[in-house]
């Protein structure tokens, strides 16, 4: 007894105190309000309801819930009537009551730097993206119109940030009641919220996709940095003081562990790439989702983090003309499809996640589309635990909210009925005790026909507007004095033995109640509803409306979910067997004549005539078919997302074309379908030093990671010429350093000078003890200056976009004078002028069959290029730089047959073992040798012939591409489009809402000079 009045003194005074700084005016008020919420049905949690219960609360909290709870005395009781009472819902994701920014930033924030050194005001960071150190709480504003707009939907509490930039800052949560602004805030600094999009931000950088996340991936070693550093500088204030930075000091939070990092993402790849980043640094991310997450449940599942989930639905797909129906892909009209099964699916995937507004152009469309979402498969329990628990784990907040439990805010929402229903109608939410009333509750319902029994007769009652009544099976009685009052009534029954009285209550569409006799002996009666065949129909109706008959899925889901995608990656062929094959080996023995070729878990084991297929072998009968290694693409631009160039600064040797990988880019299958397995994905050549490459497997329907080779040397973009000089890029472009060729070169000088001090630095730190380290301020990591120190150290080999002769030697000297090496030169159109000064430095070249003239560096470029470089000893190879040419790199290598005259078998050669050893993966791929992965492409004729056809390419044993199973495909698309559309025209025809017609955007494939990206606006 002494614990439940020292709590319920607690609650008073958290409750009486909420403003304990602001002086008294007048009297002051300690009256307690005590309300009491009776015959309830209580959801006390997702998991359990208690029917026909109280809840006692006292000043904002609960007091107690339950059956036969004591009422106190003072208590103002509300009877709720059998309506359901559920915990109030939470948003995880607003920035609700946060002053708007203009969002895009109009001044084009995404040109390249000017290299002006702009001073940060008030120790905010360089980077205009980056204000981890702003404080929701410290700008929050209580929003009455968007508040009840919230309580439209059962919401009392949401977390709110600012949802502008990369790192945004430390949300808030709030309460949704009518307090003040102070006292609305709950928690101050809980989460830091994050994101790929630089938004409204006018700093130039980043300028793409990989630039973002390799800024992030800066900002956090360099706030643990500068926690290092200024400990250093407490014990000795001699050394430098370090850089004031409110951001890299707001994330020592997160680097503790303290505070979790809430992250925004596009789409389901964008929540693997932020994952990847969580994993790297050891912390806690909470993804605020897209919709698309069930495209990718399994890697999803594997990250055991909870998901904050959209339920903005898309409209139905704008396929009202033919010539709009082209423009609809088949992956969106699967995803329209799809999409409100997202939560189903993620339940059973056993994901946890959180429901939120954003997204929605109307909130008040939120319960609607949950509601879809329970039609779609999602259970009411996950439904609530979405709206209620979970958030209530994100937010930080489970102690006081979340469940409706003694101690806890009384926040709380009372509805009808089920809450997910179809036509349920929320009656009033409750916001720490205070009342918000959304819609009176009607008056009970007493119209209609009465089946009445009581201990001496049955007889039938008629009702009329709740106030007048007939009697009927019941000879010679009538009724007199029929009233109603709330859910009571009463009336007398007038017949020949005398006047019996009555009176009750409806109760779950019931009467009953207490009779008394003509001889004042007292009984009791009940009365049943009859349902006529218009009610019945009512009933029916209200049913089909609560079950809500929902559309499913047409289609399973695939990898990619789109045209092309399966189900399942092909299955690893224990052994294949090739028989009398012409087969082009790219190696020591040649090309063999009627030969056979023998394949076990993907490696090759044999190549030669004659041999015996091996038991149960897959059998592929080469009688006139040719085979060959999987082309490679040494210089590829597909798969990449969100920009091929960090255009932006000259040198971004730090950003990573392997963290933007797109492994659901068509243009995978379609050069799966001209016999390439192999690409180097490059940077653009935007800037001097440009970012990482990655060199993947065309594993087509496979995630990015498993993608990518494993444990081979690095590549990293150089480029020379025009584009880095900016001279063709228009009048804006005039300012960024270097403007000029030789700039070009001292840029290079520069940097690695730097790269050389750097290490220098570094080694000294590391010298000294253990003692001497906590003393001095370490050197800060430098993720572009460890890159250009993995060149100097031979870790990266430079792939250098070039065209002119004075350009390449001038990069060749430099190499030559710090000791690094040019790996292969790119493009090299001028290279025939250079071949023999390329074979003496060891450098390869990749370029073009026999384009030339597209601009002036240009004219000197002649088709007989790649011919006099392999005569000079130059390892050569053709690449396509383009997603089309990809398409048909047999037909370009062809071409040094006519330009040049090699043989076919070295024609063959630049586009396999020679692009290989560009690219340091001739130990695995590139010929067909004993020992390397079986990577080979079956071909109808002669593999460097126009009229050729690829009708199988196999990568590790693995076949992703076979012209039987496309023809299939084709048709199976056609019928699952030819379906969707008439879903989606059926959908039109009932009513439901068609997507506003806007100009399509093609999604482009890029180009070396493409600089443009979408990396601002809001998420």
């Amino acid at each position: 007894m002494f614990k439940i009045r020292l709590l319920c003194v607690f609650i008073a005074t958290i409750t009486l105190c909420w403003s304990q700084t602001e002086p008294t005016q007048g009297l002051r008020n300690k009256t307690p309000q005590i309300i009491a919420i009776t015959n309830a049905n209580v959801f006390i949690n997702p998991s359990q309801k208690i029917e026909n219960a109280t809840i006692v609360i006292r000043n904002g909290f609960i007091e107690s819930v339950g059956q036969n709870i004591t009422i106190p005395p003072e208590a103002q009781i509300w009877d709720v009537h059998s309506s359901t009472v559920y915990p109030g819902f939470i948003e995880t994701f607003s920035d609700y009551g946060l002053p708007q920014n203009s969002g895009n930033n109009a001044n084009n924030s995404w040109l390249p730097s000017t290299n002006k050194k702009g001073t940060p005001a008030g120790g905010r960071h360089w980077n205009d993206a980056v204000h981890a150190e702003k404080r929701a709480a410290k700008a929050f504003s209580a929003n009455n119109n968007k508040a009840k707009e919230l309580r439209s939907q059962g919401f009392t509490i949401a977390q709110t940030s600012s949802l502008d930039g990369i790192f945004r800052g430390q949300s808030a949560v709030v309460s949704l009641g009518s307090d003040p602004t102070n006292n609305a805030v709950l928690k101050h600094n809980h989460a830091q919220f994050a994101s790929f999009r630089k938004g409204s931000s006018k700093s130039s950088y980043p300028g793409s996709l990989m630039g973002s996340i390799a800024l992030i991936r800066q900002v956090l070693m360099d706030s643990s940095w500068y926690q290092k550093a200024y400990t250093a500088y407490a014990r000795d204030t001699s050394q430098k003081k370090p850089e004031l930075n409110y951001s890299l000091e707001a994330l020592q939070n997160v680097l503790s562990g303290q505070q979790s990092i809430v992250f925004s993402t596009s789409n389901e790849l964008s929540l693997l790439r932020a994952a990847k980043i969580a994993q790297e640094f050891g912390l806690t991310f909470i993804y605020k989702g897209s919709g698309y997450e069930y495209r990718r449940l399994e890697a999803i599942a594997k990250l055991q983090s909870i998901l904050i989930v959209p339920v903005n639905f898309p409209h139905v797909p704008d396929i009202t003309t033919p010539e709009r129906q082209f423009d609809v892909s088949l992956g969106k009209l699967k995803h329209w499809n799809a999409a409100k099964e997202n939560p189903a699916l993620l339940e059973r995937a056993e994901i946890a996640f959180a429901f939120t507004t954003n997204g929605l152009k109307n909130s008040t469309q939120f319960l609607t589309n949950v509601r879809e979402a329970v039609a779609r498969g999602l259970s009411t329990q996950k439904a609530l635990e979405a709206l209620t628990t979970v958030p209530a784990r994100i937010c930080g907040i489970s102690q006081i909210a979340g469940t409706i439990e003694r101690g806890k805010q009384a926040n709380f929402v009372i509805s009808d009925d089920d809450i997910f229903a179809k036509k349920s109608q929320i009656y009033s939410v409750w916001v720490r005790g205070e009342k918000f009333v959304l819609k009176e509750r009607q008056k009970f319902n007493f119209n209609g026909k009465w089946q009445v029994s009581d201990n001496k007769h049955t007889f039938e009652i008629h009702i009329e507007n709740n106030s007048k009544a007939t009697i009927h099976n019941l000879e010679g009685a009538h009724i007199e004095d029929f009233a109603t009052n709330n859910n009571q009534l009463h009336f007398q029954v007038v017949a020949t033995q005398g006047v019996s009285r009555f009176s009750g209550r409806m109760w779950q569409e019931k009467l009953s109640g207490i009779v008394l006799s003509p001889q004042n002996e007292r009984s009791t009666w009940q009365a049943q509803r009859k349902l006529n065949d218009e009610t019945k129909q009512q009933k029916q109706d209200e049913q089909e409306n609560t079950q809500q008959q929902a559309d499913k899925m047409l289609f399973e889901i695939v990898y990619p979910n789109k045209a092309f995608g399966r189900k399942t990656i092909p299955q690893q062929a224990y052994t294949v067997f090739v028989s009398n094959a012409t087969i082009w080996t790219c190696a020591q023995q040649g090309k063999i004549e009627i030969a056979d070729m023998i394949v076990r878990e993907g490696k090759i084991i044999q190549i030669g005539k004659d041999l015996s297929p091996p038991p149960e072998a897959i059998v592929i009968e080469g009688e006139g078919i040719h085979i060959t290694p999987g082309l490679i693409d040494e210089h590829s631009h597909i798969a990449i997302t969100r920009g091929v160039n960090e255009a932006t600064q000259a040198v971004t040797a730090e950003v990573r074309i392997g963290d933007v990988v797109n492994s659901d880019d068509i243009n995978i299958y379609r050069q799966l379908a001209g016999g390439v397995t192999s690409s180097q994905l490059l940077h653009g050549s935007a800037n001097p030093i440009g970012g990482q490459a990655q060199v993947i497997k065309l594993r087509w329907g496979n995630l990015p990671e498993e993608m990518k080779y494993q444990d081979i040397h690095k590549g990293i973009k150089f480029a020379l010429g025009e584009n880095v000089k900016q001279s063709n890029w228009g009048d804006n472009y005039t300012t960024r350093y270097p403007q000029t060729r030789m700039g070009v070169r001292e840029i290079f000088y520069d940097v690695f000078q730097t790269a050389r001090e750097y290490e220098k630095e570094w080694q000294n730190y590391r010298q000294l003890s253990e003692t001497e380290k906590r003393k001095v301020i370490p050197p800060r990591r430098d993720l572009e200056l460890e890159a250009i120190n993995d060149i100097l150290h031979k870790k990266m080999f430079i792939h250098c976009h070039s065209y002119v002769q004075s350009e390449i030697l001038s990069l060749a000297r430099l190499a030559n004078k710090f000791g690094f090496s040019v790996g292969t030169f790119t493009h090299v159109l001028e290279g025939y002028k250079v071949a023999r000064e390329l074979k003496e430095t060891g450098a390869m070249a990749s370029c073009f069959s026999d384009w030339w003239a597209y601009k002036f560096e240009v004219y000197d470029a002649i088709p007989y290029n790649a011919a006099v470089m392999h005569r000079q000893g130059v390892v050569v190879s053709i690449n396509s730089d383009d997603a089309e040419m990809a398409r048909r790199l047999n037909q370009e290598a062809a071409k040094a047959i006519k330009y040049g005259g090699l043989s076919e078998e070295d024609a063959l050669k630049l586009v396999t073992i020679n692009a290989a050893k560009q690219l340091y993966i001739d130990k695995k791929v590139g010929s067909l040798e004993t020992g390397k992965d079986a990577d080979f492409v079956v071909w109808n004729h002669h593999p460097l012939s126009c009229y050729s056809r690829v009708l199988q390419t196999w990568i590790d044993g693995r076949k992703y591409f076979d012209v039987e199973e496309d023809r299939k495909m084709r048709s199976e698309i056609r019928r699952q489009k030819a379906a969707l559309i008439q879903l989606a025209l059926n959908k039109k025809a009932k009513g439901e809402k068609v997507e506003e017609t806007s100009a399509v955007k093609k999604k482009r494939h890029y180009h070396c000079d493409d600089i443009e990206d979408a990396v601002r606006g809001r998420d």
